[in-house]
């Protein structure tokens, strides 16, 4: 089912929602300049056997308003957009999953409004917090100092984007998923090249966006807040990952209190069917834990580091 939620004056989210309307609900936050849509179909279907499922286009994606530059917004305001689709579609509570900027949106909602998050995925990300990583041998390092974007990534993101029409860009578009999916996995391009023509055929039109881009970034940092975290968190380590390398997973799971990392054989920042069925199966196992935690006399807790 597909609805609009009026999230702010002038804009309007696009929303899908698949599965049992009675079932746990479950969020799912896409990263920056990603339609809800780049949320796989195969994924989707597979959370929506146990869970009412929720994707959503952020603004200046798909078929949400693009209106960055008569409207700017903060990057804090694409996480209230989160808690705007949950009122909007009156649910008090939901499970979160957040991949990339969408991890560092589901580390902000877990952050400032705990009371409606039953369980929270990060995947793709980094830790919104100034607290340094204790390396395995007790060692520290400042979050600051944690190995930055690969090379090849930030090459392919300094590249102008000129517009050569739909079939140029969506082969950009594959070049770019060839360097974030990582070298751990062969590379389907023929995968992410219906990927990208769903993209275009749900946004109705090929153009892309710098919006999430210029967004104002500053007011992200959670660093206590996280650490007092009581919400059943997972967090998803992917070893072949360019944007936030290892040991970035780590360190997030550790700035989230009580947070526990599961790896992802193969995975880089990407979804690539390879890791669907793992990845389905890590989720599904936090959130039904965290479901039989919150049953009348039940005396199972969430899994802890």
């Amino acid at each position: 089912m597909q609805q609009f939620i009026d999230a702010a004056p002038g804009v309007r989210l696009w929303t899908e929602q698949r599965g049992a309307p009675d079932a746990p609900p479950l969020l799912l936050i896409m990263g920056a300049q990603a339609s809800g849509v780049g949320w796989p179909e195969p994924l989707v279907d597979a959370l929506a056997a146990r869970h009412r499922v929720i994707r959503y286009d952020h603004r200046d994606t798909g078929r949400s308003t693009w209106a960055f530059d008569q409207r700017p917004y903060r990057i804090a305001d694409l996480a209230e957009d989160a808690i705007r689709v949950l009122d909007g579609l009156g649910i008090a509570q939901a499970h979160v999953v957040g991949m990339s900027l969408g991890g560092m949106l589901a580390q902000m909602v877990l952050a400032d409004h705990p009371d409606r998050v039953l369980s929270a995925t990060l995947l793709g990300t980094l830790a919104l917090s100034t607290a340094p990583y204790t390396r395995p041998d007790g060692g520290t390092v400042p979050a600051g100092e944690l190995p930055g974007i690969a090379p090849e990534v930030l090459e392919m993101w300094a590249r102008p984007v000129e517009d050569h029409g739909p079939a140029a860009e969506i082969e950009r578009r594959i070049a770019h998923w060839r360097v974030l999916a990582g070298d751990q996995l062969p590379f389907d391009a023929e995968y992410f090249r219906a990927l990208e023509e769903r993209v275009i055929a749900h946004t109705g039109h090929h153009r892309t966006n710098t919006a999430h881009g210029r967004a104002d970034d500053g007011g992200m940092l959670r660093t206590d807040r996280l650490a007092e975290n009581e919400v059943p968190t997972l967090v998803v380590c992917a070893p072949a990952e360019p944007v936030f390398p290892p040991p970035h997973a780590q360190h997030l799971a550790q700035c989230v209190r009580g947070a526990h990392l599961v790896e992802i054989a193969g995975m880089g920042h990407a979804l690539p069917p390879a890791v669907q069925g793992p990845l389905a199966e890590a989720i599904l196992a936090h959130t039904g834990a965290a479901d039989l935690a919150l049953l009348p006399g039940s005396t199972t807790a969430p899994p802890q580091p």
